[in-house]
């Protein structure tokens, strides 16, 4: 199972407490931060960064103040993700690895936010980097951290992160054909392979909840 090898970023600043307030690119192409990073007021930033994309994460409660600010400057992804334990951001993460590498292919650049950039926003990247390179979450975690130090998905987020790995190395197995038995012999059906792995996905995330006591 080959991945690509991690992309370092070229400019790498020592973490102060007002960087939390900006967005910080964790590889090249995406960005990860806080919603004051995608405020009306932030546009020449935007600009200059050369952000095309911007996945904005907010629970419908927050709908009035965490909202889409350049909707005919850029293409938005928006989720109704809560930041609590029990809230299944699993679900969400197959559309933002869609999203971003639709807007890398076309030689864009993608924001990630939420509220402060902290948990939900900083959990969909974990997924991201995770599945893109081929990382468990202990070490993406590690990875995202030296970019922007403040992240701290709850609890809930972190179970699900670690209880991905597994789903997506079985998901990306099956895309390579390389699926067998456990000997080796007798290649299964796809769809089969399809179904266990959906049932692999369900199975891991009611014991991601499990872990969180919900």
């Amino acid at each position: 199972m080959e991945f690509p090898e991690i992309p370092q970023v070229q400019d790498s600043e020592e973490w102060t407490y007002t960087m939390r307030r900006t967005m910080q690119e964790i590889v090249p192409g995406l960005f990860l931060g806080p919603y004051s990073a995608a405020m009306k007021s932030k546009l020449d930033h935007l600009m200059h960064h050369g952000i095309t994309h911007i996945v904005c994460v907010r629970q419908d409660i927050e709908a009035h103040f965490i909202r889409p600010n350049f909707p005919e400057r850029f293409e938005y992804l928006v989720l109704d993700i809560a930041d609590n334990v029990t809230e299944n951001i699993i679900q969400h993460f197959p559309k933002v690895r869609q999203f971003v590498d639709e807007s890398l292919s076309n030689g864009g650049k993608t924001l990630i936010h939420g509220n402060a950039g902290i948990s939900r926003s900083a959990a969909l990247v974990l997924a991201y980097i995770m599945e893109k390179y081929g990382l468990s979450c202990k070490d993406a975690f590690s990875m995202v951290q030296q970019r922007r130090f403040c992240i701290n998905p709850n609890e809930g987020f972190m179970a699900q992160l670690t209880e991905f790995e597994p789903i997506y190395k079985a998901q990306r197995t099956l895309q390579n054909g390389q699926c067998s038995t456990e000997k080796g012999r007798n290649k299964r059906r796809i769809d089969q392979v399809d179904d266990q792995v959906s049932n692999l996905a369900d199975i891991l995330l009611s014991k991601a909840m499990d872990l969180t006591g919900s």
